[in-house]
């Protein structure tokens, strides 16, 4: 099985923006060096926590400290920009860093404000969604398949270098889109865990097989999820304590407090985050935390229900040493050095 890893850019404790920069840089080196398959950086907006709100910046300074690893956009939020901008951004990429370019492709709103903000015309607010539209020209762009009698058809756009195209997703949406498109799916099993196989099934079942080039003939998956992987089973539910508190905080909509120390998130949440059995392959917990041994049970399990073959870890921590020492033990338990 292979392994990847989603970066958050968290601002470490005792530490500040800076340091959340050279920590993702750390990262990205150490995962390169333990066997991951592959480090996408998130966008996420107005937090005081997260630094990564522009993956399309971050990327180069990660592709340009390593060597091998696979790096992209997890994801680019398509439905604020314009679909050639972003196919400019990832062609150039891909000029810069041939084979080693993943452009992950999502959507989401980060409130009224923000969502205005990003936008070109601050004149109208949209009422529909044309995340489908918005798909389809980036595609067509990559493709150069613009109809002859399309005004794009007329644009000189060179596509000679191009990334490697995932469409991310949590929702029934997106894994009809990329079914419907042939596009490989990647799916956000640590916003939507309880749907994920339901919607898993919804992208195999009605794939339809491409030639074009940032497509697929079959089903091409990645189900990611929060790991959270220590020698014993109290240091790794102590370590999902800091996320578990901001995702409590972030559906109170708090996005402008730091991330705690495991000690102080402890205190605040009143407890250690429970670790939930995997009961069920198809219905995994939010958070999976234990041992490396069980980290791989669970994982193998999941990884034959879901007919995926890499799973893609998110382990958000302000305690930089102690996620990678979790990156370190899976890495062994996996055996992704072989």
């Amino acid at each position: 099985m292979k392994l990847s890893l989603i970066d958050l850019s968290v601002v470490p404790v005792g530490g500040d923006r800076h340091q959340a920069v050279l920590n993702t840089i750390d990262t990205a080196q150490r995962a390169e060096a333990l066997g991951f398959e592959r480090i996408w950086l998130a966008e996420h907006h107005a937090s005081n926590g997260l630094i990564g709100r522009a993956p399309e910046v971050l990327i180069p300074m990660v592709a340009a400290k390593t060597n091998t690893i696979k790096v992209g956009s997890g994801s680019v939020l398509l439905n604020h920009y314009s679909p050639y901008k972003v196919a400019e951004n990832f062609t150039l990429l891909a000029e810069m860093f041939p084979g080693r370019i993943d452009m992950g492709i999502g959507r989401a709103t980060n409130g009224l404000y923000v969502d205005i903000a990003l936008q070109r015309n601050r004149n109208e607010r949209p009422h529909t969604s044309d995340s489908a539209e918005q798909l389809a020209e980036l595609m067509a762009w990559m493709h150069g398949d613009f109809e002859s009698d399309h005004p794009f058809h007329m644009v000189n756009f060179d596509r000679s270098y191009q990334p490697d195209a995932w469409l991310l997703g949590s929702s029934s949406w997106s894994a009809q889109a990329a079914a419907y498109l042939g596009m490989p799916y990647a799916f956000a099993g640590f916003i939507n865990p309880q749907q994920a196989y339901s919607i898993s099934r919804i992208y195999k079942d009605q794939f339809r097989p491409s030639e074009k080039a940032l497509c697929s003939t079959t089903p091409k998956m990645i189900l990611a999820l929060w790991v959270f992987c220590a020698e014993t089973e109290d240091e790794a539910a102590r370590m999902a304590a800091p996320i578990a508190l901001s995702m409590k905080r972030l559906m109170q909509g708090d996005t402008s407090s730091l991330m705690e120390s495991e000690d102080r998130a402890i205190e605040l949440l009143g407890a250690v985050p429970p670790i939930e059995p995997l009961d069920d392959p198809r219905m995994p917990p939010r958070f999976l935390i234990g041992t490396p041994e069980q980290i791989e049970q669970s994982l193998h399990a999941i990884a034959e229900v879901f007919e995926v073959d890499e799973i893609m870890i998110q382990c958000g921590s302000p305690h930089h040493e102690k996620r990678m020492r979790s990156l370190e033990l899976l890495s062994q338990q996996f055996k992704l050095k072989q």
